[in-house]
């Protein structure tokens, strides 16, 4: 491991158990980063994941009983599909409710379909078969990756047939001089990152799930991240994608090229699509060359002023070597401390930045950070803060960051919300909505990435409540849009946002989604009552 000194620049660090001495040396890390269930089924299609032998936690309410959503006309999956689904996929044609039920609950608990079979196929021509025979039979499909979305979008509202891209995980090629990676939509990406870091390279996607996330899921949603402010959106590092249609049709512009205009780039229409279009089963993707220097910042802040003055100082003086900057209230780090039993590594402050550079040289980047710290914590704007000294202590602050989620998961039920907005504006919605809600919230918090403008806005209860969401929905995406900001920033519309779409677009716009909806899937079989608003 190779440890260089951030020069110029000495402050007190904050002593917490579990923590590094004290030291007044403070040291930058070269880290890599890397109508409900239809009646009359018997057999293996009976719906027994209800039964008293289930293992489904009964606090987890059926999506069709906690909103008010209605079944459409699809098929109900038969005996004679079942037989259909084996032939096409042996023995991977999943019926045990006991396997089922995680697929039919979402990652945060708050979403439950009652799908009765999931389908695991391993190529883009068995998932062809698969689609062509539910569109004959008029079949309603969800596709599932790692099922980490925050939205509702991956699991079924009702009874529609999961298709799992878990067994689609093989890379076909890598490219060690222009860093291209293709490979399958189920690899997951901690083993992707994995992989390219072997070759001296980088994803250019990072996110706190990335051990289950799966790429293609990743792109289905236009995931945006910890490393957008770096390297972009995947609208733009994508360069190919592999699609198969609801009728079954391979759409193959799977290409490795940086540079083709020739046409229309069809592949945007599928990036953040959240599988109502078509099924991405392979992608495509440049991948950045691995940094050589990277260092990792933890730092406290006495006001929200000084954090957009922190950044705008930070963007002034790293330039080309910021790849990150995180912030989190003061409320965050109370629950990450409670819930997950994390020290804070500073002194105790109203908000918490996380600043991270990566570039080609150790000294220069260190020099650079070495400067921006001085300054900062010279004029005020930063009261206290630490550099990791070693790996597992560059994890450990990125840890406070990253578990954020996993923090309020345990804080009882959680409203979530993820939107732009100009970054002045940024956390104005925060003390807002603590103000609206009072006592009827236990914890109203932001956090998220300020580099791109993106709010984390969370509001944690003991228990569902239509009422408490009747108060936060459409007040937060009429407040959003009196912004001009977008009700969704990285996680998309999935179920619980799709009505809330003509906040962010002309109602025109939305029109013409609806006509590719139905151009591309005539039927509605591929992600029924996702992203779009309901039609009467």
């Amino acid at each position: 491991m190779v440890l260089c000194h951030v020069p110029r620049w000495s402050v007190r660090l904050w002593a917490c158990p579990g923590w590094w001495r004290p030291t007044s040396t403070l040291r930058a890390l070269v880290r890599p980063r890397g109508p409900g269930c239809p009646g009359g089924a018997s057999g293996p299609l009976a719906c027994r994941m209800f039964s008293k032998v289930s293992s489904c936690p009964p606090e987890v309410m059926l999506t069709q009983e906690r909103y008010p959503v209605q079944r459409l006309p699809f098929s109900v999956v038969s005996e004679e599909d079942l037989a259909a689904f084996e032939h096409m996929v042996p023995g991977r044609v999943v019926t045990d409710p006991e396997e089922l039920e995680v697929s039919n609950v979402d990652w945060l608990r708050t979403a439950r379909g009652c799908s009765k079979v999931l389908l695991r196929p391993r190529t883009s021509e068995e998932v062809s078969r698969i689609l062509r025979y539910c569109h004959e039979r008029n079949l309603a499909v969800t596709p599932q990756g790692g099922n980490t979305g925050l939205v509702g979008g991956s699991v079924p509202v009702f009874d529609e047939i999961i298709l799992s891209t878990a067994l689609m995980n093989q890379v076909t090629s890598f490219n060690s001089v222009s860093g291209i990676l293709t490979c399958q939509a189920g690899c997951v990406l901690e083993g992707l990152s994995r992989y390219v870091q072997e070759q001296d390279f980088v994803m250019p996607l990072d996110l706190g799930a990335k051990g289950s996330c799966h790429i293609g899921g990743n792109v289905a949603t236009n995931a945006g991240g910890l490393r957008f402010l770096r390297y972009g959106s995947l609208r733009g590092t994508v360069l190919g994608l592999e699609v198969v249609l609801a009728d079954g049709t391979v759409l193959d512009c799977l290409t490795s090229l940086r540079k083709d205009n020739t046409g229309y780039d069809l592949k945007q229409l599928f990036i953040g699509s959240e599988g109502t279009l078509g099924v991405i089963t392979a992608v495509s993707i440049l991948c950045p060359p691995r940094p050589k220097a990277v260092n990792v910042a933890f730092l406290g802040c006495p006001g929200f002023a000084e954090v957009l003055q922190t950044f705008s100082t930070c963007r002034g003086m790293l330039g080309e070597v910021l790849s990150a900057f995180e912030f989190m209230d003061a409320e965050c780090m109370q629950l990450v401390q409670q819930h997950l039993h994390l020290a804070s590594p500073v002194q105790e402050s109203a908000f918490y930045l996380l600043v991270e550079t990566s570039g080609s040289s150790t000294g220069h980047d260190a020099e650079k950070l070495g400067c921006f710290l001085e300054q900062v914590l010279g004029s005020g704007l930063v009261t206290d803060g630490t550099v990791a000294t070693d790996e597992s202590k560059a994890q450990a602050l990125w840890a406070l960051r990253e578990r954020i989620t996993e923090a309020l998961s345990r804080d009882g039920y959680v409203y979530k919300y993820d939107v732009s907005l100009p970054v002045e504006r940024l956390y104005d919605l925060v003390p807002d909505l603590r103000a609206r809600l009072g006592s009827q919230a236990r914890h109203v918090v932001g956090y998220g990435h300020l580099g791109d403008g993106n709010l984390h806005l969370n509001v944690t209860v003991d228990a569902f409540s239509t009422a408490l969401l009747d108060t936060l929905e459409p007040y937060v995406y009429a407040w959003t849009a009196g912004q001009r900001g977008s009700i969704s920033a990285e996680h998309g519309l999935g179920f619980r946002k799709r009505d809330a779409l003509g906040y962010s677009k002309p109602p025109h716009a939305v029109q013409l989604m609806q006509q590719l909806k139905a151009l591309l899937d005539p039927k509605g079989i591929l992600n029924p009552y996702k992203m779009l608003p309901t039609q009467a």
